[in-house]
């Protein structure tokens, strides 16, 4: 074999066959041994910080997509440690903004797949069946035309998902309508829930606002 110079270089050797190794790490599983004074506890605390954490989450959907300066973080945070701790508070509001920001970026995304198969049926249901124009091909016969057909009117009913705070670009013949609602869920729970006036053990206004804005629904 010739290499770039022009000169001869031998082939490199095949290594042997060989059987890689299992894997040597560990994982180890554990779980709290606690009494049943202790569990009662728990599960207090952890359905006092998921009120605060939904209570979060449903603010930020509120406040919709603005600039960072905008989405008041330390403003919540500021709330929310009157209820709990500045570490609980950063901990919900960076994990409210992660949601938030993926479920942005799924509402994009569908919308994007929605308006592609709209634009890939139209151009399709353009060519005559069984025929062929440029690279677009029809489709085979009537029967799934017709059911291509009702598929686009289908789509093109579906509202489109929208975000609070987001805008859209007027709508045009062939496009699916505006008017989706965009729903935010933290694990099992509605995040869009009212928030409770008072916490357990906690007395004082609602831990992200006190006003009736904050009744968990999403114009």
């Amino acid at each position: 074999m010739r290499d770039a110079r022009g000169g001869r270089r031998e082939l490199r050797s095949i290594a042997a066959p060989f059987t890689v190794a299992a894997p040597s790490g560990a994982r180890i599983r554990d779980r709290l041994r606690v009494s049943p004074a202790d569990a009662e506890v728990l599960v207090l605390v952890g359905g006092h910080l998921g009120r605060l954490a939904r209570a979060d989450l449903a603010e930020r959907v509120r406040i919709g997509t603005v600039p960072v300066r905008e989405r008041r973080r330390a403003e919540r945070k500021k709330a929310l440690t009157r209820h709990s701790s500045s570490r609980w508070a950063g901990a919900i509001t960076r994990a409210s903004e992660d949601q938030y920001q993926l479920g942005m970026r799924c509402l994009h995304a569908e919308r994007t797949a929605l308006l592609r198969s709209v634009r890939k049926i139209r151009q399709r249901l353009a060519v005559p069946c069984g025929r062929r124009m440029g690279r677009v091909r029809g489709y085979a016969d009537q029967a799934e035309r017709f059911q291509k057909q009702r598929r686009l009117a289908l789509l093109e009913a579906r509202p489109a998902p929208r975000a609070r705070g987001t805008t859209s670009p007027p709508r045009t013949p062939g496009t699916p309508r505006e008017g989706g609602k965009s729903r935010a869920r933290r694990g099992d729970q509605p995040a869009l829930f009212p928030a409770p006036k008072t916490v357990r053990g906690a007395t004082g206004p609602s831990p992200i606002s006190g006003d009736p804005a904050n009744n968990g629904q999403h114009r």
